[in-house]
């Protein structure tokens, strides 16, 4: 397809951002409710340290399913199309978050309420996990190679985007309701909100074209009679590219739940300070962080995918330290300054994320490895990242062993970048994934 053909990336960019930022809204709803609110609505028998530990665990469920929903959106996305994946996986998760603000509690319905929760938080997870994928490729593969790194890093601020509208709601809500009332109903109406914003996100969804990319890739298959099945092609011939995937994502998905969801936990239990002081920190936090991630994605497309991901992964290992430091001088404007900073560094590591993990693959199986390597990585950081935050705080009563924690992950993906190739310029209808690299002057803008 002819540049001239193509719709305005703007427009796909566009459409990509809101729909994930809708997405991602719902997911990190869950996540600053079980910091604040699920530990007493779900969980009411246990302490307090106790019970954010075990509505963490059911967030940590919602992390379990995302690779399962990597795999199957995945495997579909590679065969029948991006677009059509998307709009299911938007369905799937508004749905379940609109249904989470009409679940009874544990003081009405007992044991049922968790077990409701946990189910929904399931849906969530399995949606997300294919979400993402289709999300960032639909705008890789319809970009070129020059600038990919820029237009990629657009469905990338969905995440502080979700972030920032979840964390503004709520921060409206607890400024403008006693906690009774908040703990009482105030709880479930930005869980309802997601119904109207779910018919935003359709709306805005179907008026996308479906990938080039995708589209010559599965024309050229049929003119060759090929019939292949991605997940398995993606394990036999790409499984390097998955194990690069899973590493680097280490340190930016450990990072990111210890600076956004386990300091809620620490300025409020850890500190003894309003729980709006976590809040305004996320919230400006996640603002600056929504601005430069595109920045560091331009970047990218200058000096090269990994000089800016390594970057970011060995100064967020220092930074680890730096931010809990001045968190404990308990003054507001210092921690907004500390999760700020911390944000923007995890930026260097999100911003050119979609475009090096889409030039891994080939277009063949480049939907499901990009969801099931970053998915698979989930598991073993997003999911557990609050749990053993609050775990190590809870055992030591210090920051330090949370600090090393995320200085550990970082070292994980600092080795996974080194053992991986530079993308910056590879063709992206290549169907060989270590072929036609094409190296961009550094001069290219955008």
């Amino acid at each position: 397809m002819h540049t001239a053909n193509r719709p305005p990336i703007a427009r796909i960019v566009g459409a990509s951002l809101i729909g994930t930022t809708i997405e991602w809204y719902d997911f990190f709803l869950y996540t600053s409710a079980a910091a604040l609110v699920f530990n007493k609505l779900f969980f009411p028998a246990s302490d307090p340290l106790t019970g954010t530990l075990l509505a963490f665990l059911t967030y940590a469920v919602g992390f379990l399913a995302r690779p399962i929903g990597g795999l199957v959106f995945g495997h579909f996305g590679d065969r029948l199309g991006r677009k059509k994946l998307l709009i299911l996986s938007l369905v799937l998760m508004g749905g379940s978050t609109c249904a989470m603000g009409v679940l009874p509690t544990f003081a009405t319905a007992g044991v049922a309420a968790p077990l409701l929760l946990t189910f929904l938080r399931l849906v969530q997870g399995f949606a997300l996990g294919g979400e993402w994928g289709g999300a960032v490729l639909i705008v890789s593969e319809h970009g070129d190679e020059k600038r990919r790194g820029f237009w990629a890093s657009w469905p990338q601020c969905g995440a502080p985007g979700g972030n920032l509208l979840a964390t503004a709601v709520l921060a409206i809500l607890a400024a403008t309701q006693s906690d009774a009332t908040f703990l009482a109903w105030g709880w479930r109406i930005p869980f309802l909100l997601s119904g109207v914003l779910l018919l935003i996100g359709l709306w805005i969804r179907l008026a996308v074209a479906e990938s080039p990319v995708f589209l010559a890739a599965r024309r050229q298959a049929a003119e060759r009679g090929e019939k292949h099945v991605p997940v398995v092609d993606v394990f036999r011939r790409n499984g390097r590219q998955v194990l690069v995937t899973i590493g680097a994502r280490m340190a930016e998905n450990v990072s990111y739940y210890v600076l956004t969801a386990f300091i809620l936990v620490y300025v409020t239990t850890g500190l003894h300070l309003p729980k709006g002081t976590g809040l305004t920190a996320v919230l400006i936090g996640s603002a600056v962080h929504f601005v430069t991630i595109p920045l560091w994605g331009l970047l990218s497309d200058r000096v090269g995918r990994k000089p800016v991901y390594l970057f970011g992964a060995i100064a967020m290992a220092v930074w680890g330290f730096a931010f809990f430091a001045l968190l404990d001088t308990k003054s507001t404007a210092v921690i907004v300054v500390a999760t700020t900073i911390g944000l923007v560094l995890h930026g260097a590591m999100y911003g050119p994320q979609a475009a090096f993990f889409a030039e891994q693959f080939p277009t063949r199986v480049r939907y499901t490895g990009l969801s099931v390597g970053g998915q698979l990585s989930s598991i073993a950081a997003g999911a557990v990242a609050p749990l053993i935050a609050v775990a190590l705080f809870q055992r030591w009563g210090s920051t330090i062993p949370v600090s090393l924690y995320v200085a550990a992950m970082c070292a994980l993906t600092v080795v996974a970048l080194l053992a991986a190739r530079e993308t910056r310029g590879t063709s992206l209808h290549s169907e060989d994934s270590d072929e036609a690299i094409v190296v961009v002057p550094s001069r290219g803008g955008v």
